[in-house]
């Protein structure tokens, strides 16, 4: 059989070859928000059992929070790959801000940039779950409370959930105590890694504490408002809502090696002082992060 005849390409043919694949345009963007909407009308969507919507999670919640992790914090996720990607594990982190943006943003951080592209089912606190629209979102969300029982069934069934040990006491934390970790309670999380064989992953957070800088608290009215402290910060009430906008820091979010729980004995839940030591150390390892990316950092806006 005769070679088969190889003709060159000409120049002006070379283009045409290969075209670049066309980006979406505006109507397949259109169709999609179209099928979303199409499936959230019919029902055609999951929930697990405690109400996370992944979808409604991918499709919404993370598209509103990718501009500020991206262009207004500009936040640098450090350590991602020391998450397990196909196990359970406990991520733990320092809270500041006086909102929590600081959870909002590892969320955004773990499922855009691990390489499995992980969920965050983070543990909140029950005021969160009693206003009538944010704890329904926050269901939607994949959040839960923040109780053991609730914690156990999550990483036992391999989720990664997240929690912030310092609750209000850190979130709510005077200006002049930045980046200082208050107590981390009685070590529940602790308790909960150990009872399941999980893994605590400690997880630093720099650049929330300068958000909102909190000057002072309002607790009459914090009283009256039912809620743990009513801010004053250099921006907040005095500008109404602009007040609430949140200064844009430079942030860094950095996540060390897990601390594994697996090879304790059975019981070892139960043990007081096992408990707080892990707990402790736990503490200490993020607060040894915090120290070291502050000192590395040049200028709150600027990194």
């Amino acid at each position: 059989m005769a070679d088969a005849q190889v003709i060159p390409l000409r120049p002006e043919d070379r283009d045409r070859q290969a075209p670049e694949p066309a980006e979406p345009g505006w109507e397949d963007a259109v169709a999609e928000v179209l099928a979303f909407a199409r499936r959230r009308l019919l029902g055609d969507y999951r929930v697990d059992e405690f109400g996370f919507d992944e979808e409604l999670t991918d499709e919404v919640f993370l598209r509103l929070l990718r501009p500020f992790y991206d262009k207004w914090f500009r936040v640098e996720a450090i350590g991602t790959h020391h998450v397990p990607a196909d196990r359970g594990a406990l991520v733990v982190a320092n809270h500041s801000g006086t909102l929590p943006w600081d959870a909002l943003m590892t969320t955004v951080a773990l499922h855009d940039h691990h390489p499995a592209s992980r969920h965050l089912r983070m543990l909140g606190a029950d005021l969160v779950f009693q206003l009538p629209v944010l704890g329904a979102l926050a269901r939607k969300a994949g959040h839960t409370l923040a109780c053991n029982p609730d914690a156990e069934r999550l990483l036992t069934g391999g989720e990664l959930v997240g929690v912030w040990p310092e609750g209000f006491k850190g979130i709510g934390k005077p200006f002049k105590d930045r980046y200082k970790l208050q107590r981390f309670g009685r070590g529940g999380f602790v308790s909960a890694a150990l009872r399941t064989g999980a893994p605590i992953v400690p997880c630093a957070i720099v650049g929330a504490e300068e958000i909102y800088p909190k000057l002072a608290d309002i607790k009459p009215l914090a009283r009256l408002l039912g809620v743990p402290y009513f801010p004053i910060t250099p921006l907040f009430p005095h500008f109404g809502l602009l007040g609430a906008v949140p200064l844009p820091s430079k942030w860094y979010i950095e996540f060390g090696e897990p601390i594994e729980t697996s090879s304790y004995p059975e019981g070892a839940a139960d043990d007081p002082m096992l408990v707080f030591s892990l707990s402790d150390q736990v503490r200490e390892n993020i607060q040894h992060t915090l120290y070291r990316l502050l000192s590395q950092r040049t200028n709150v806006f600027l990194g």
